[in-house]
């Protein structure tokens, strides 16, 4: 097992792609975390900021994982689907036969990866939202314990992301398929899906079971926090929602595409 985790690693290390998306997501994430905290602000006079104070800091702070976190799933599902596009699963599969502990090695290599992102990506969201915050708002709180652990939390959240990404990546395999499906589900289909949960009473909570407000929940804030409430669930219950989407798209990856033969 270590010897198939230290090559999947090392795979990763030589692969120049996630460092571009690494880049890009940095800009990214600085553009919105100052535009998000405009909002806060700048508010038109005879109106009332949506959010104040350490609550208006750490929605900010958690559009690393709001807006940001397509970039770890997609690092994560190349791992995985670059194998096939690039044909070189047939010989990884020949160093590690047991496909399910390639499955295992692939999925577990990704997670420093995955820290390097979250730290990466929390860094640029606090550079991005923190001046104006201090400046022109109430403060960036970087000094409260609350903000600090769900920043904390945010570097974890993303590895977790980077994770399931391996595990959407052994679902599809097609390199092209498993990138639109991403887009489409990180900024239509959950968004959306969010939003109109969040409208009926009945089903308010069951949001919060989605990926992206597990984490959220996880963060302990949430990027739509300043469009009304938003159901958390406990951090203990987040990481097992997570977990449970990597283990169940890790299954069905298993039992189709590492089941069929590959040449």
């Amino acid at each position: 097992m270590r010897a198939a985790l230290v090559a999947e690693y090392r795979k990763l290390l030589t692969t120049r792609l996630w460092w571009l998306l690494l880049i890009v997501m940095v800009g990214y994430l600085i553009f919105i975390a100052a535009v998000v905290s405009t909002t806060f602000v700048f508010v038109p006079d005879g109106q009332e900021a949506p959010l104040t104070g350490e609550a208006a800091a750490r929605s900010v702070y958690s559009v690393v994982n709001g807006v940001g976190y397509v970039f770890p799933l997609i690092i994560g599902s190349l791992a995985m689907t670059t194998e096939f596009r690039h044909k070189t699963i047939t010989q990884s599969l020949l160093v590690e036969p047991d496909r399910t502990r390639f499955l295992v090695a692939k999925i577990l290599s990704v997670v420093p990866v995955g820290l390097v992102a979250g730290l990466v990506g929390v860094l640029a969201t606090v550079a991005g939202g923190a001046p104006l915050l201090q400046i022109k708002g109430d403060g960036a709180m970087l000094g409260r314990s609350d903000v600090l652990v769900g920043l904390l939390f945010s570097v974890v959240a993303i590895a977790l992301w980077a994770v399931i990404g391996v595990a959407v990546g052994s679902v599809l395999s097609n390199q092209v398929a498993a990138i639109v499906v991403i887009l489409a589900f990180t900024q239509f289909v959950e968004p959306l899906a969010r939003v109109v949960l969040s409208q009926v009473d009945a089903l308010a909570g069951v949001a919060a079971y989605l990926p992206g407000g597990a984490a959220d929940s996880l963060i302990g804030a949430s990027f739509l926090g300043a469009t009304g409430d938003v159901d958390l669930l406990p951090r203990w219950a987040a990481v097992l929602v997570l977990l449970a989407y990597v283990v169940v798209l890790g299954v069905i990856g298993r039992l189709t595409t590492l089941r069929r033969d590959i040449g």
